[in-house]
């Protein structure tokens, strides 16, 4: 006990503060907050805004490009590796006069090469090349339905790229640098456009085959926010993790589990007025939504006959019917307003066997490819999506042999100085090869496009000045195509 009349020392509380407040401190301190709370109000009484104290969030909600886009869509279909242009896209019959023999060093002293020495033989290519098309376009014959689509076709024969090898050639083919930790060109097109789905992701990776060198990071938001990054679904099991409720648990207690998430969070939301409360909130809508939408997008029952025969669904060929679904897949997730769809196939990557393994990859691609390009023509979707197909690089005009016991081991190495790939759809000028290279394809002769020159023009396909895409990390402005890209306006419809 104390012995005069002073009270004990106490601290201040909450309340105690709060009664010390003038009038005049209330509003100096919170009047933007009274005056925010009283404008929602009205325009809740107005029916303007959503009754509600969380904002709505959706970091995926469409935007507006730069101009006005003529794709709306990209399915990029990796064929992870690097498919052979000798055998498929660029006949070379001059190959047919060093078959056996090495080349001159003249001619081989200044390319990149993973494995085989320069001096390694030259090998023709056994497959024949045909004429398709009106446009008259050579195409491989182990591409027959391909080749039935040659008027939609923009074949680039003068593709060239920086790096020799697996990993660092996908990461500059997806982020336009061999530099980990960059976004994607998937990541680069929701960030810029958003996705018109409201109940799939904007960003689908779709997988056949067997791995990838790059992996994740083919699909990864790099520094962007992570709801930019693709999302995988898978061949067996859940489409998407979690997507199934456990044993025990129905539609309505999952419903009524989010809607006490949502009311905890929203409490939450007004008391820090974080934003990122309210993004959360619009995740966990989504999650919900894909549970009613992930189903139906999986089931073909509503699907004529002749579309599963198109495409080959039904197959025999397990591969073949892997590949398939997913182009079938593809296409119907761009009806249901999914941005960009990344199908990822592997492996190409032939330095052994070349002429056993090719034809039955062909094979597997081939009807459902031209499937889906065929499916999207007569349903009006062609041209509002960007279809891309290719790998990271080519195949050199050299044999290399691993088992020089086997006669059929021949398989070529990794090529970056000049290989094909093709687009068609979603602003493209189809029925035309664009570049050339010399008679061997080591060197591109005419029309050179770089890696960042095709993905400066597929922005500009979807309304982009690739520019001025840019998102600011680190202290400077990072874009997808780098410090380097021009758009190929020759590409161009």
């Amino acid at each position: 006990m104390l012995n005069d009349n002073r009270a004990p020392k106490t601290e201040m509380n909450w309340r105690q503060f709060e009664l010390i407040q003038t009038r005049r401190d209330f509003f100096r301190n919170c009047a933007a907050g009274v005056g925010m709370a009283a404008l929602a109000d009205l325009l809740t009484a107005d029916g303007l805004t959503a009754a509600s104290n969380v904002p709505l969030a959706n970091p995926l909600a469409p935007k507006m490009p730069h101009f006005t886009p003529k794709a709306k869509h990209v399915i990029f279909m990796f064929m992870e590796g690097g498919p052979s242009q000798y055998e498929l896209f660029d006949p070379k019959p001059a190959l047919e006069k060093y078959h056996g023999t090495s080349l001159p060093s003249s001619l081989t002293k200044d390319l990149k090469l993973a494995f085989i020495k320069p001096t390694a033989a030259v090998m023709a290519s056994k497959f024949k090349f045909q004429r398709r098309g009106q446009c008259g376009m050579e195409l491989s014959e182990m591409l027959p339905h391909l080749g039935a689509c040659a008027d939609d076709l923009c074949l680039v024969r003068s593709m060239h790229t920086d790096a020799f090898n697996h990993h660092p050639g996908q990461l500059l083919l997806f982020t336009g640098s061999t530099q980990f930790g960059r976004p994607t060109m998937g990541a680069w097109t929701i960030y810029g456009l958003g996705s018109e789905s409201q109940s799939l992701p904007g960003f689908v990776v779709l997988t056949s085959g067997v791995g990838t060198s790059g992996g994740a990071s083919n699909f990864s938001s790099g520094f962007l926010p992570s709801h930019y990054q693709g999302t995988v679904f898978r061949n067996s099991g859940d489409p998407i993790l979690y997507l199934s409720n456990p044993a025990g648990i129905g539609r309505e207690s999952q419903k009524a589990a989010l809607d006490a998430i949502r009311d905890l969070n929203a409490e939450h939301y007004a008391t820090t007025g974080d934003f990122e409360i309210a993004s959360r909130i619009s995740s966990y809508e989504l999650a919900f939504r894909m549970q009613t939408e992930g189903p139906d997008l999986l089931s073909f029952k509503n699907e004529p006959q002749s579309i599963l025969d198109m495409y080959g669904v039904n197959s025999e060929d397990e591969d073949l019917k892997q590949y398939a679904t997913n182009c079938l897949l593809a296409r119907r997730m761009v009806e249901r307003g999914v941005r960009f769809i990344l199908m990822m196939d592997a492996s190409w990557d032939d330095h052994t066997e070349l002429n056993k393994k090719l034809p039955k990859r062909c094979r597997k691609i081939d009807q459902p490819t031209a499937a889906l390009v065929r499916d999207l023509k007569q349903r009006g979707l062609l041209d509002e999506t960007l279809l891309v197909w290719g790998g990271e690089f080519g195949r050199t005009p050299m044999v290399e042999i691993r088992k020089p016991e086997d006669a059929d081991n021949a398989g070529r190495d990794h090529h970056p100085n000049a290989y094909s790939m093709w687009m068609a759809g979603g602003g493209l000028k189809g029925g035309q090869v664009i570049g050339k290279t010399d008679d061997l394809c080591l060197n591109i002769v005419e029309d050179p496009v770089h890696i960042n020159d095709l993905q400066a023009t597929l922005l500009h396909c979807l309304g982009f000045d690739h520019l001025r895409l840019t998102y600011k990390h680190m202290g400077r402005e990072f874009r997808l195509t780098d410090v380097a890209g021009n758009v190929v306006r020759k590409m161009l419809a």
